[in-house]
């Protein structure tokens, strides 16, 4: 009897803390609450929804609990970081830093104030120059993209009617359907400064252009004897497309394997591979023009965009494109082909030359 009772005493015991172990075993304390515009990389902690939850890669403005499965739920919590409201309102996001890597689905704040989210891995290359890797972004608070984030709010100030002026005997290849898509990819293009300085900058482009390629007749180097030497083997990447691939091509003639990758990369663009395409279409090959026009300083000191629109002028343009042959001299009757085209085209666009014509 003695023992039946010590049994049921122990099943007592037993049941009861059984019922006692919820109420002992209380809810995690919520760590700190999920913040949109926070980068969680694999390990970290943040509570959400009354929810602790770890995320298993890296992520940013992606909800706990949401449908990409970045978060593992770590149960309730109480108290803490109590339950958060998504900030993604804020618009808080960090500011874009070059050369710093950004995965898919980063959002950072670029120079002009507006947001862009990654749509590729990447180096951290530019929102606003390298579009494939880039988006423009509006958070849930209303960020309204300023006018620097728009291409081109003005209108290019280049009329079909104008650019035909300009080029009475183009090929057909480059429309003007092309190069109206491709200044998506650069933005600032002819939309800095005055209406005067745009009007300025798109003479000064195209008169270049015009120089290039014969009035915009020619869409390859004629040339044919020079295509293999742009190959430069030394480099790690070499020439996957062929020795003789990498000639000139285009509205400023791209050349070189190094300059295919270079633009390539910074269109998200595989140019080293394929680089035909600048000659097959249109607004690709607009798009390395004026991938050049913009980043590149060349020979020169400074990019002819800068040129333009800082008032060095257009010498300083004919200086980055071609100025280790032309400039100081070099060959006069070049430059001075260029110094025709542009005055031309600022005439037909309404507006003067200014100064510092030469190089």
């Amino acid at each position: 009897m003695q023992r039946f009772l010590a049994f049921l005493a122990a099943v007592a015991a037993v049941v009861g803390l059984a019922f006692v172990l919820p109420s002992a075993a209380s809810a995690a304390t919520c760590t700190t609450p999920w913040n949109s515009g926070t980068v969680y990389t694999n390990g970290n902690s943040a509570s959400y929804n009354g929810h602790n939850w770890t995320a298993k890669w890296w992520t940013q403005n992606e909800t706990p609990g949401g449908s990409s499965g970045v978060w593992a739920d770590q149960g309730t919590c109480g108290g803490g970081g109590s339950t958060p409201t998504p900030t993604g309102g804020s618009c808080t996001y960090p500011a874009w830093v070059a050369g710093q890597t950004y995965a898919t689905g980063a959002i950072v704040r670029y120079t002009n104030g507006g947001l862009y989210r990654a749509t590729h891995d990447n180096p951290g290359y530019d929102p606003v120059i390298s579009t494939w890797y880039w988006e423009p972004y509006t958070c849930s608070g209303g960020s309204t993209p300023t006018p620097t984030q728009t291409a081109n709010p003005g209108g290019f100030p280049v009329s079909e009617a104008q650019f035909n002026q300009m080029f009475p005997n183009r090929n057909s290849f480059y429309t003007y359907s092309g190069l109206k898509a491709a200044l998506s990819a650069y933005p600032a293009f002819t939309n800095t400064g005055s209406d005067t300085v745009r009007k300025q900058e798109a003479a000064a482009f195209l008169a270049n252009v015009s120089h290039e390629t014969g009035g915009l007749v020619y869409i390859v180097e004629q040339n044919t004897a020079n295509y293999p030497h742009y190959c430069d083997t030394s480099q790690s990447y070499g020439c996957p497309a062929g020795q003789a691939a990498y000639y000139g091509r285009g509205p400023i003639q791209l050349s070189w394997n190094f300059n295919y990758k270079a633009a390539g990369d910074a269109l998200g663009i595989n140019l080293l591979a394929n680089p035909n395409l600048v000659q097959t279409d249109s607004a690709i090959a607009w798009k390395t023009g004026l991938w050049y026009w913009n980043t590149q300083s060349g020979p020169g000191t400074m990019t002819p965009h800068n040129a333009m629109v800082n008032g060095a002028g257009f010498g300083e343009t004919i200086r980055s494109i071609n100025g280790s042959i032309e400039c100081n001299g070099g060959n006069p009757a070049q430059v001075q082909s260029r110094i025709n085209s542009y005055q031309s085209f600022v005439q037909i666009l309404g507006t003067t030359a200014g100064s510092n014509l030469s190089c």
